[in-house]
């Protein structure tokens, strides 16, 4: 009985790097929830509003680069198994388009097994090493997010912003504003003024000859 390999899609999101920035510089989630303010008098003259990506400015902090490129180093070993088990499944896919038909039923048979069951190790551990890299990348939102909330309240109230809006979700959808009313930077600024974390190192950027999946999607703090 001739047997053929379903092609199966794999989370793959770990054999690329940079997937965490990747999300961060495209709105994908809520922002965290900002504790209401204090009742107060309404501000004489037109109201102040802002728009902020969350996300993006939590990965401009100098805690949020030297954390995902932490996270980033950390998953790295895991990338590379994962890409070579990756190249076994396939070159035993070329093996079968390319010999299947000379092959007898028998070892035809076994090739097709052996593929199935890479198949199925790959999507496993691939599986088990998104859910651990999410799992962590949005211990660290959570974390570097709550403090950023409070560098957002005490920069909005120097700055005499009624109102700031998180563009980073697609329940805020900002069809336009000018640029200059965008604080992402400003806010990751006043971050960074506060805390004693330096800027790391820039690091190398590595070219990679597996097609680009899709990027695992962050949540912010709640």
């Amino acid at each position: 009985m001739k047997r053929t390999i379903a092609s199966i899609a794999l989370p793959l999101a770990l054999l690329c790097a940079g997937a965490f920035a990747q999300t961060a510089a495209t709105p994908s989630a809520a922002a965290p929830a900002a504790a209401a303010p204090a009742a107060s008098a309404a501000p004489a003259g037109p109201s102040k509003i802002g728009i902020i990506n969350i996300q993006q400015a939590i990965a401009l902090t100098n805690e949020g680069k030297r954390d995902i490129e932490g996270l980033e180093k950390k998953f790295d070993p895991k990338r590379q198994e994962l890409q070579g088990l990756n190249k076994e499944v396939e070159d035993l896919k070329k093996q079968l388009d390319s010999q299947g038909s000379k092959l007898n039923e028998d070892a035809r048979s076994n090739l097709v097994k052996s593929i199935e069951s890479k198949q199925k190790t790959l999507q496993r551990q691939a599986e088990d090493a998104q859910n651990d890299y999410q799992g962590q990348q949005q211990e660290l939102v959570n974390r570097i997010g709550t403090k950023l909330m409070e560098a957002l309240d005490k920069y909005a109230k120097a700055n005499g912003f009624s109102m700031i809006i998180d563009v980073s979700g697609p329940q805020n959808p900002i069809l336009w504003a000018q640029p200059n009313v965008d604080v992402t930077q400003q806010v990751a600024a006043a971050y960074n003024a506060t805390s004693p974390i330096t800027a790391p190192a820039a690091r190398p950027a590595t070219a990679s000859s597996n097609p680009k999946p899709a990027a695992p999607s962050a949540s912010t703090p709640k």
